[in-house]
């Protein structure tokens, strides 16, 4: 297991036994255990369909054609890999924290890191994308156990600073991609929500998988402060001087908009979305996410 801070092997291991599920269907280069959109030959039944000249003679349904007196073929799903892209913003905002909280960008490698672990260990493949306005580092997606490492080393070194380039990033992602694929998105999603939006429905458009984390420091939701204070932009570098109490109320409004804007598109591009502050205990946070998207049984 890594050396990395940011793993936590017994957090790992208690998890081990919880599945990673596509809630679409993946098209992968292997066999694995996801449900593909093309009919295969695993033991999941799909449906029936009328057998044509050419039809393999095996997969005839002989219980189907003595009660219609025609010939029907099973189909069944088709099994395939998964390829997951974990997408981090480091851009300046990232690096905040309040007193004794872990910086955002913390948050997000332990997430990333454990769900990219997970993902290995159940022989499907994990691909990083960190992006601010300037640098967007890419690991391709890898199922090998030696590509974790990379992978680790790669969030571990990177250091938030500058505006966001996540708008741009996604949309590189959904056009280079040329497989479905699970996109998971780690940010505090400071930017226009509009051109978040038509991110997401790119990525959506491309039929991918998308999951967003949305973290957020406790103080950055509570904003609990009892004197003035000299408020700074950690992505631009701008400042202001202010009285927390006369602006608190605006404060609280523009950040329910905020939130609420965020999460509105995200459900509109069909996208799991979890608010997240950095203060949450990551194991029932994971252990909740997984389970979630664990199929339910049909009966």
């Amino acid at each position: 297991m890594s050396e990395h801070s940011f793993i936590d092997s017994e957090l790992l291991s208690r998890l081990g036994s919880l599945p990673i599920e596509s809630r679409v269907p993946m098209m992968g280069n292997v066999a694995g255990k996801h449900r593909s959109p093309h009919r295969g030959s695993s033991v999941e039944f799909a449906e029936y369909r009328k057998y044509v000249p050419g039809d393999d003679t095996r997969r005839l349904d002989w219980k189907a054609f003595a009660r219609s007196d025609r010939f029907y073929i099973k189909e069944f799903e088709a099994d395939t890999n998964l390829r997951a892209y974990f997408v981090i913003d480091a851009s300046g905002s990232m690096n905040f924290h309040s007193p004794g909280q872990e910086p955002k960008i913390e948050y997000a490698r332990k997430i990333a890191a454990s769900l990219a672990y997970l993902l290995v260990n159940q022989g499907d493949s994990a691909g990083l994308s960190i992006c601010t306005d300037k640098l967007h580092l890419e690991v391709p997606p890898s199922r090998r156990a030696a590509h974790l490492e990379r992978f680790f080393s790669t969030i571990e070194e990177v250091q938030p600073s500058g505006e966001t380039g996540l708008i741009q990033a996604l949309h590189t992602i959904a056009e280079k991609i040329g497989q479905r694929a699970f996109v998971v998105i780690l940010s505090d999603f400071f930017t226009d929500i509009a051109e978040l939006s038509e991110a997401l429905q790119h990525l959506r458009y491309r039929k991918h998988d998308i999951s967003l984390f949305h973290l957020m420091d406790p103080q950055e939701i509570g904003f609990d402060f009892d004197r003035p204070h000299r408020f700074v932009d950690l992505e631009d570098g701008t400042a202001i001087v202010a009285e927390p109490n006369l602006i608190a109320e605006e404060y609280h409004s523009a950040l329910r908009d905020f939130l609420r804007g965020v999460r509105e598109k995200a459900h509109d591009a069909s996208a799991d979305y979890q608010l997240v502050t950095t203060d949450t205990p990551l194991e029932p946070l994971l252990r909740e996410f997984l389970t979630a998207r664990i199929p339910k049984a049909k009966h």
